[in-house]
């Protein structure tokens, strides 16, 4: 954070009682990880330093590119991933936020964008990944007088402040702590889901099969060597965010079906069963779309 007047450790505290107990989330645990990507348009090469702010506990992340103090005030901030607006407030009475946005990715996963000098989203709106938030800024706490900067932040649900600050990752890679100068490629305009199937299933899953759903989303038939599991997952292409019917089932021969199915944001599943040596029938429901393969990957 490039400071004007030094904010004291005392921020730190006040804005840790006041996001533990106002704002964090019931506790659970936290999905798979979305695909972040920069906060910032595709292209921008911004500078990243989580050291330089006495306010700072853990990977929270304060971004500047400008060669002067002032040179980054009014630039563009997007969605990292598409979500749901959880929060759109000047907070700045009550912590050293002021104009923030905290958006609700799901699984567990929030992102959080502080000091905007405008905030472009109200709360409870969808918001695609790389759409416009808000503008950089420095609105923060009366009297304290920093530089235009763009705090973030990736916090999970399963734990308490400050514990749940998580690494921050942007396209796969985590960012090069305590410093890094990264280009943005959130270049997708939001219509990718943020998630992949691999993700959802889990470690040790490898795609063996997939059956498009129309233009609404594709199911895909993983497979486990390390514990020969095989696991079934929808994912959605249109209607990100925005819960729709969708249904991923799997069934092994000779057993019950079980099937994963009702409104959901993203993806439906992830379905798995232990099918060594037994064949499998899966499928899944996607919009109007639907599925259904015969017994198969016998192996």
């Amino acid at each position: 954070m490039r400071l004007k007047s030094l904010v004291t450790a005392g921020l730190a505290m006040v804005l840790g009682l006041a996001f533990s107990t106002a704002t964090a989330p019931a506790a659970s645990a936290a999905g798979p990880r979305p695909n972040f990507q920069m906060p910032f348009p595709c292209g921008q090469s911004w500078s990243g330093n989580s050291s330089a702010s006495s306010a700072h506990q853990s990977y929270e992340i304060d971004f500047n590119r400008g060669s002067t103090a002032d040179a980054d005030y009014g630039d563009t901030v997007v969605a990292a991933a598409a979500g749901t607006v959880a929060i759109s407030a000047h907070q700045g009475s009550t912590n050293g936020f002021g104009n923030l946005i905290k958006i609700d990715h799901g699984g567990g996963w929030f992102t959080y964008y502080a000091h905007l000098s405008l905030r472009s989203v109200s709360a409870g709106a969808h918001v695609n990944q790389g759409q416009k938030i808000g503008e950089v800024g420095n609105t923060s706490k009366p009297g304290n007088n920093i530089s235009p900067h763009l705090h973030y932040e990736v916090r999970t649900s399963d734990t308490t402040y400050p514990a749940n600050i998580q690494k921050a990752v942007f396209n796969g890679v985590t960012f090069g702590y305590p410093a890094q100068t990264v280009t943005s490629q959130n270049c997708g305009g939001g219509s990718t889901n943020p998630y992949t199937p691999q993700e959802v299933c889990g470690s040790g899953y490898s795609v063996i099969d997939s059956a498009a759903l129309g233009t609404a989303g594709t199911v895909y038939l993983l497979y486990n060597s390390g514990n020969r599991y095989n696991c079934v997952v929808t994912m959605k292409k249109t209607s990100l965010g925005t819960p729709t019917a969708t249904t991923a089932y799997l069934e092994v021969q000779g057993k019950s079906r079980i099937t994963d199915s009702g409104n959901f944001g993203y993806y439906a599943g992830p379905v798995r069963a232990s099918a060594a040596s037994t064949c499998v029938k899966w499928g899944g429901k996607a919009g109007s779309n639907t599925y259904d393969s015969p017994f198969e990957h016998c192996g």
